[in-house]
C-alpha cells in the first residue's frame, strides 16, 4: 500500500497550497520553529561545518557513528553521505546542482530541507562581500553565521543552514533550517526495523527562494527551491507542497504536516516514507459537516480530509452541502410543508395538528418545541434538543456522522504498520496483541475468534460465529432506512423513489415486495412505523404497491419524529477492514 502512495506525488497541493499562492513573491517568514542549538562550534550547531564556498559539499561523511546499522532509504541502505552547500544531504555523492531539479532524478537519493542556490561565501568578519577569495569547502571556518555545520551523535545526526544567503554572494535575505535524523525507537505496537529512522525539517527563517543563476532577481523568481525526498531511481520521490513555486518559503515556514508551525516530519520505515498521525481526528477549516475530518497520508505529508463529503441539502439542521448555511433552499420537504428548524412539518391555523402535536407559530411542533431554540446541527424532537446521531444505531462495521451511517475506513490509507479500526489508523496485531477473545487476521486487523475463518455474504456482519444481518438491530438516522446492510436515503421531494448510495436506480425492496423508503417529508400518502427489534422503533417509511398496513400521515408524523431518537447509545463495534 505504501508503495503505491509513494510514488509520483507530482500531486497537486489543493486548499493549502491555493491559500499559500495569494501571498506575494517577496514576503518572508521569520522566527517559526525554534532550531536545535547548544552542540558546540561557533554558532552552536556542531563542530562540523562547511568551509566559505558556492555548490560545494562536505566530504563523505560516515554515518555509522550515529547509526550502526546504516540508514534505510527506499531501496538501498547508506552507511555514509555527503552535506551540501544547496540545502540538501545526498548519500551516492556529492551533489553541487544549485537549481533543483523537479523530482524524482536517477541515481541521486538525497533528503532535501531546502534545494535551492545557498552561497556562504559572503562573511560579516571580512567586512563585504569580497566572495572570490572564499571558494574552499574543505576549510571549516568556524563562522558566527552564514554558515552550514553538522553534529552526531548515537543515534542522532543534525544539520544546520543558519542564516545562509544565495548566489551570487547575497546575504540581504537569509534562510535559517534545520535537517534531524534519528533512529527510530522500537516500542510495542510500532514496526521498527534495521536501519529505519525518523526524518524532521525546522524552519527558523524564511527569505528567499531563488538563486541569480536560477533566473532569480533579488531572491526571488526563476526556479524556486524544492523540498521532499528522492530515491534516485526514477520512480520513488515525495516532493512537499509548494517546492519549485513562489510560494515555497513561506509554505514550509508557516505551514507543518505536524501542528506544529514550522516543522515537518516523516517516518521512514523499511525504506518507505510514511506519514505520522493518519487517521487522527482534525479540522478541515470547511463549514457544516465537512468541517469534521481525518488526516490522510498523501504525497506532501498529511492532509485533512472531510469525514462526510458534502450533499444536496436537506430538512435536518444540518449544512450538508457545506456552504455555511444549513436547511436553504426549496424542495427539502413535501408539496404543503415547511422545514421548521430541522424537521419537515405541516402548517396549522387554530389547530388542526395530527395528535401528539400542537401548532406553534402556523405551524405543528412537538410539544415543548414552541419556543425551543437549538445549537447548530440539533433539532427539536419532542421538546429537547437532539444531535443528528442520537439513537443511532447503525448497521454493523458503520459509524453515525454528521446523521450519516458511514464505513470510515472507506476514505482513509493507513501505512504499512498499522490498519483502519472506525477510522483510525491503529497497529496492526502483529505488532499489538490482540484483546481477549480475539484473533489476528492476516489483514491486520483483530475479530472475533469465532468468526476467524467465517466469510460472510453483502450486507452481512459475523456475530459469534454466524453470520447475521446488519442491519439487525440497527436504527438508522432520521429520514433513513436500513437496507442491504447500509441505511439508504428515503423518498425524494418530489414523490419518486429513494436512490440508493451507490448511485443505483433501483429501490431496494422489502419482504412482501413492496418498496420501502423511509419518510423524509416528501412523496408519501401512507406511513409505517415498523419494529426492528424488541426496544428500538425505527425505519419510519413510505410503502407503495405491496404495503400491509397503514397510519393515517399525519397522525403518524409526530410518533415516528419520536420514535426514531427512541434507541439506547450505540455499542461501539470494530471495523474489519478487508484487504
Amino acid at each position: 500500500m505504501l508503495d503505491a502512495s509513494c510514488r509520483s506525488f507530482c500531486t497537486s497541493w489543493r486548499a493549502a497550497a491555493l491559500a499559500l499562492a495569494t501571498l506575494a513573491f517577496a514576503s518572508s517568514a521569520s522566527a517559526q520553529a525554534t532550531l536545535i542549538t547548544g552542540l558546540g562550534g561557533t554558532a552552536g550547531y556542531g563542530s562540523s561545518c562547511l568551509g566559505p564556498n558556492d555548490d560545494e559539499s562536505s566530504d563523505v561523511v560516515d554515518l555509522r557513528p550515529a547509526f550502526p546499522s546504516g540508514l534505510r532509504f527506499f531501496d538501498r541502505t547508506h552507511t555514509s553521505g555527503y552535506v551540501n552547500t544547496n540545502g540538501n544531504v545526498s548519500f551516492s555523492g556529492p551533489v553541487s546542482t544549485y537549481t533543483p531539479d523537479p523530482f524524482p532524478v536517477a541515481d541521486q537519493p538525497m533528503i532535501a530541507p531546502y534545494w535551492a542556490d545557498v552561497d556562504i561565501r559572503n562573511l560579516a568578519f571580512m567586512g563585504g562581500p569580497s566572495c572570490d577569495f572564499f571558494d574552499d569547502a574543505s576549510i571549516c571556518h568556524s563562522p558566527s553565521e552564514n554558515g552550514v555545520w553538522w553534529w552526531m551523535e548515537p543515534g542522532r545526526m543534525i544539520v544546520t543552514w543558519d542564516r545562509v544567503g544565495y548566489y551570487d554572494c547575497n546575504n540581504d535575505h537569509r534562510m535559517s533550517f534545520q535537517l534531524i535524523l534519528t533512529a527510530a525507537a522500537a516500542a510495542e505496537g510500532s514496526c521498527v526495523g534495521s536501519g529505519d529512522f525518523d526524518v524532521e525539517f525546522r524552519y527558523n527563517r524564511c527569505e528567499w527562494t531563488t538563486g541569480d543563476a536560477s533566473g532569480g532577481s533579488g531572491g526571488f523568481g526563476g526556479t524556486p527551491a524544492q523540498a521532499g525526498f528522492d530515491a534516485g531511481n526514477l520512480r520513488d520521490f515525495v516532493m512537499i507542497m509548494g517546492s519549485r513555486t513562489p510560494t515555497i518559503h513561506t509554505a514550509l515556514c508557516t505551514g507543518s504536516n505536524v501542528g506544529e508551525t514550522g516543522v515537518w516530519r516523516f517516518q521512514i520505515r523499511s525504506g518507505v516514507v510514511v506519514c505520522p498521525g493518519a487517521g487522527d481526528a482534525c479540522e478541515t477549516g470547511m463549514p457544516g459537516v465537512c468541517a469534521a475530518g481525518r488526516m490522510q497520508c498523501v504525497g506532501m505529508g498529511t492532509e485533512c480530509v472531510p469525514e462526510i463529503e458534502s450533499s444536496a441539502e436537506r430538512c435536518d439542521a444540518l449544512d450538508n452541502d457545506c456552504d455555511g448555511t444549513a436547511d436553504e433552499g426549496d424542495g427539502l420537504c413535501a408539496s404543503g410543508q415547511v422545514c421548521d428548524r430541522g424537521v419537515c412539518v405541516e402548517p396549522c391555523f387554530e389547530g388542526g395538528c395530527s395528535d401528539g402535536q400542537v401548532c406553534a407559530g402556523g405551524r405543528c411542533v412537538d410539544p415543548g418545541c414552541e419556543t425551543l431554540e437549538c445549537p447548530d446541527g440539533q433539532r427539536c424532537v419532542d421538546g429537547h434538543c437532539a444531535a443528528a446521531c442520537d439513537g443511532v444505531m447503525c448497521p454493523g462495521g458503520l459509524s453515525c456522522r454528521g446523521g450519516r451511517c458511514l464505513d470510515l475506513c472507506a476514505r482513509l490509507t493507513c501505512d504499512d504498520c498499522t490498519v483502519c479500526d472506525e477510522g483510525m489508523c491503529v497497529p496492526r496485531c502483529s505488532f499489538a496483541a490482540c484483546a481477549a477473545g480475539e484473533t489476528c487476521t492476516s489483514s491486520g486487523a483483530c475479530i472475533e475468534s469465532a468468526c476467524d475463518g467465517v466469510t460472510c455474504g453483502s450486507g452481512e456482519v459475523c456475530r459469534g460465529g454466524s453470520c447475521v444481518d446488519a442491519c439487525s438491530g440497527a436504527v438508522c438516522p432520521r429520514g433513513e432506512s436500513c437496507m442491504h446492510g447500509e441505511c439508504v436515503a428515503a423518498a425524494l421531494p418530489d414523490g419518486g423513489p429513494p436512490r440508493p448510495r451507490d448511485g443505483g436506480s433501483t429501490p431496494p425492496e422489502d419482504t412482501d415486495g413492496g418498496v420501502v423508503a423511509p419518510y423524509d417529508g416528501g412523496g408519501c400518502t401512507t406511513i409505517d412505523c415498523r419494529e426492528l427489534s424488541g426496544r428500538h422503533r425505527g425505519g419510519c417509511g413510505c410503502r407503495v404497491a405491496g404495503a400491509a398496513t397503514h397510519m393515517p400521515q399525519r397522525g403518524a408524523l409526530a410518533v415516528c419524529a419520536i420514535a426514531l431518537l427512541l434507541g439506547v447509545a450505540r455499542r461501539r463495534r470494530r471495523i474489519v477492514r478487508r484487504r
